[in-house]
């Protein structure tokens, strides 16, 4: 079974997150880069349906020349070989592009799973594994908790409000993974050595057969018109009581339309 997870490099949760007001596009360079968490549960997914199925493991991006960094933990965890993206054509590129990018590169591979993680921790969309799926005409089962696969047949739990709902389909097929679907493993000494070694096959729009005029913000169908900085948090409000907290209470929550 040929499996390709699908990673994104994101800046990092924890970090103050900032625009460039020259575009109003993420400023990548202002906080350090990370993989996006769920997509490291994604990998985990992957090795473990090629450790009881055999076959191999690839690990695509799409960004730039950094997100290099993000492949290569994936081969440090297991994976077997990494494909990157990467263009200066596609910054500022929308949903709607980077699935019909993902999708043409996709099909320059033999696969039988697309495994991506439900959403990133950046945009927040969750739209891109039915996108990609939608592009290249495949089934999707999306927001799956389990994955298990027998045969030509893959099988995903989804959990609802409700209960369980169990999904099925013949592969190839594009499944994505919510958070908590399992705990990625943490790369060994020997995986990161013989990570160092594997290969990432680098392409650019010129190589997928992709111009630069049908990508990038230029092109994009969204974009951000407008933002500001968060004013610095003020001063709470002191109640001295002198018998009378509670009505003060009151009356600054009523002032603030809280009551």
């Amino acid at each position: 079974m040929n499996i390709v997870v699908l990673v994104k490099q994101v800046p990092d949760t924890y970090a103050e997150r900032d625009l460039n007001p020259s575009d109003n596009t993420l400023n990548r360079d202002s906080v350090d880069a990370v993989i996006n968490e769920v997509d490291e549960q994604g990998i985990e997914a992957a090795l473990r349906l090629k450790e009881a199925n055999g076959g191999t493991v690839v690990v695509m991006s799409m960004g730039p020349e950094r997100a290099s960094e993000t492949i290569r933990k994936g081969l440090n965890m297991g994976a077997d070989s990494g494909y990157l993206i990467t263009d200066p054509a596609l910054h500022g590129a929308c949903a709607v592009q980077t699935a019909q990018v993902i999708g043409k590169a996709l099909s320059t591979l033999e696969w039988d799973l697309v495994l991506t993680g439900g959403e990133s921790t950046d945009a927040r969309l969750a739209v891109l594994p039915a996108m990609i799926a939608e592009v290249l005409g495949r089934p999707q089962l999306t927001q799956g908790k389990k994955i298990t696969v027998d045969g030509g047949t893959v099988t995903v739990e989804r959990a609802s409000d409700t209960g369980h709902l169990v999904l099925q389909a013949s592969t190839p097929a594009v499944v994505s993974l919510l958070e908590n679907t399992n705990e990625a493993r943490y790369p060994s000494f020997k995986g990161i050595m013989a990570g160092k070694s594997k290969p990432i096959q680098k392409v650019s729009l010129a190589d997928l057969g992709i111009s630069p005029d049908e990508v990038g913000l230029a092109n994009a169908t969204t974009a951000v018109v407008g933002f500001e900085k968060r004013p610095p948090r003020q001063g709470g409000q002191a109640v001295k009581d002198e018998g009378d907290g509670g009505v003060k209470i009151a009356d600054f929550l009523a002032a603030s339309k809280l009551l």
